[in-house]
C-alpha cells in the first residue's frame, strides 16, 4: 500500500497572541508542533504499513521550520516526508490550502490511501481534509475511529457520529479523516532520531508542483479574516456581608436584578 498522511504545524499554545494590525496569529517566541489530531493519523499510516505493507510517506505545507515537524514524523518511522513552501502558499484559507496540497499529492505520485487528522487545533474547520478529497476526485471518510479492513481495493472503517457510530466501505483509493479514539501514537525511537536526523527532506515550490498561482495563498483564497481578536477577560466579585439569612436575601435580589432567576 501507498499511503500518504497530511500534518500541519501548529503553535505549542493556548494562550494565542494576535497582531492587531495584520489579523494573523503571532509565531514567533512560540514553540511548534505537529498538530496533534495528526499524530494519530501517523500512527494509523505506520500500523496499516506494518500490517499490509508498502510505504507511508507524510507531506505538509508552510514556512521552512515545517521541517522540523517532518523530521518528527520520519523519527516514529515513516518512509518519506515532503514540504510545500513558498511565498506564494501564505495566507491560505481551507479551499487554497486543499488545492495546494492536492498539487503536492499529484506530484508524488499514485496513492492508496490518505490519512489526515480529524482537524487543527489552531483552525478547527475540519474542512481541509475532505477539500484535499473533493480536489483529487476521491470518497473520503470523515472521523473515523477504527479501520476494520483492506480487501480487494475496498476499506472498512467505523466512523463517529452523533447518534454512535456507522460501519462504511467505500473504494480505494481514498481519504479518511481520524478522531483520537482509533490508537495511540508511538514515541520516537532513538534509531529513529538518528534516520531523521540525516535525512534529505524535498522542499517543493509552486512551481514544483505546477500551481495555479490563482489558486494558491490569499490570491486564491475567496475567505478571509476581516478581524480577529481575543475577548478582553473581565473580573470583579462583591462580598456580602451580614448574617446567613442577610446573605441569602441580597444574593437572590441581586440575580432577580439580572434576570437569572
Amino acid at each position: 500500500m501507498k499511503i500518504i498522511v497530511c500534518i500541519k504545524q501548529v503553535p505549542d499554545t493556548t494562550e494565542v497572541k494576535i497582531n492587531k494590525e495584520t489579523n494573523t496569529l503571532i509565531r514567533e517566541g512560540v514553540a511548534s508542533i505537529i498538530n496533534p489530531f495528526d499524530l494519530y493519523a501517523v500512527e494509523e499510516g505506520l500500523r496499516l504499513r506494518e500490517k499490509y505493507g508498502g510505504t507511508v510517506t507524510v507531506l505538509s505545507m508552510g514556512p521552512p521550520q515545517v521541517v522540523d515537524s517532518l523530521r518528527e514524523a520520519l523519527s516514529m518511522g515513516v518512509d518519506e516526508a515532503v514540504l510545500l513552501s513558498d511565498r506564494a502558499f501564505a495566507g491560505a484559507d481551507t479551499l487554497a490550502t486543499s488545492y495546494t496540497l492536492a498539487r503536492g499529492v499529484q506530484k508524488i505520485g499514485g496513492f492508496d490511501l490518505l490519512i489526515c487528522g480529524k482537524q487543527a487545533i489552531d483552525g478547527d474547520t475540519a474542512q481541509v481534509g475532505p477539500g484535499l478529497a473533493e480536489k483529487l476526485g476521491v470518497p473520503h471518510v470523515t472521523y473515523v475511529k477504527k479501520i476494520h479492513e483492506i480487501a480487494d481495493g475496498r476499506i472498512t472503517v467505523e466512523r463517529m457520529t452523533e447518534e454512535g457510530s456507522e460501519k462504511i466501505r467505500f473504494p480505494l483509493p481514498g481519504l479518511l479523516t481520524v478522531v483520537k479514539e482509533i490508537n495511540e501514537p508511538r514515541l520516537p525511537s532513538l534509531k529513529g532520531k538518528m534516520r531523521a536526523k540525516k535525512a534529505e527532506i524535498p522542499i517543493w515550490s509552486a512551481r514544483d508542483v505546477e500551481a495555479d498561482g490563482e489558486r494558491t495563498g490569499l490570491q486564491g483564497s475567496p475567505t478571509w479574516v476581516m478581524k480577529i481578536f481575543a475577548p478582553e477577560l473581565k473580573s470583579s466579585g462583591e462580598i456580602l456581608q451580614g448574617s446567613l439569612e442577610e446573605q441569602v436575601e441580597k444574593l437572590v435580589h441581586k440575580l432577580r436584578e439580572t434576570k437569572i432567576v
